[in-house]
């Protein structure tokens, strides 16, 4: 049977809320040819099913981890977190720092005084600055955003 594909609306809504599956079209388990449940762009899907095939069924890491699309590395932090955190343990979570954390109020203040100082200076001149007096290393966009942020009122 031909696999469905998902509606746009569906598509749209698991693109939004970080679930959907970027490699939909490497998932060749049976499951997923068959019927509307089972949905291969459905990530959370995708990962508890194969950890069902292992733990319930009995299936190989390995051929799991090749049936649902994923790597065995993928099987085993999906297993680590579902241990862990239950069902909310398999929604995908976005990497690094949720802001500019180098970027502290007092590296903030210190760049206000550099510009009040002299309003030519760029974010690589910045940068420097930043670098000399606080010994830390900011990328130019970083400040470029953070000033921006503080321009429009956002946080520091």
């Amino acid at each position: 049977m031909a696999r469905r594909a998902a509606g746009d609306a569906k598509l749209q809504s698991l693109r939004e809320s970080g679930t959907l599956n970027a490699r939909s079209e490497e998932v060749c388990d049976e499951l997923f040819d068959a019927g509307a449940f089972f949905d291969p762009h459905d990530l959370m899907q995708v990962k508890y099913e194969m950890l069902r095939r292992v733990e319930a069924e009995g299936a190989s890491v390995t051929e799991a981890a090749s049936a649902f699309g994923l790597s065995r590395v993928a099987f085993y932090a999906a297993r680590r977190r579902m241990a862990r955190e239950g069902l909310a343990g398999l929604l995908s979570r976005p990497r690094g720092p949720k802001r500019a954390h180098k970027l502290s109020e007092e590296v903030m203040a210190f760049l206000a005084r550099v510009l009040a100082e002299d309003a030519s200076l760029r974010a690589p001149a910045l940068a420097e600055r930043v670098l000399e007096r606080f010994g830390l290393s900011v990328h130019p966009r970083s400040i470029e955003r953070a000033l921006a942020r503080q321009r429009k009122g956002g946080r520091p």
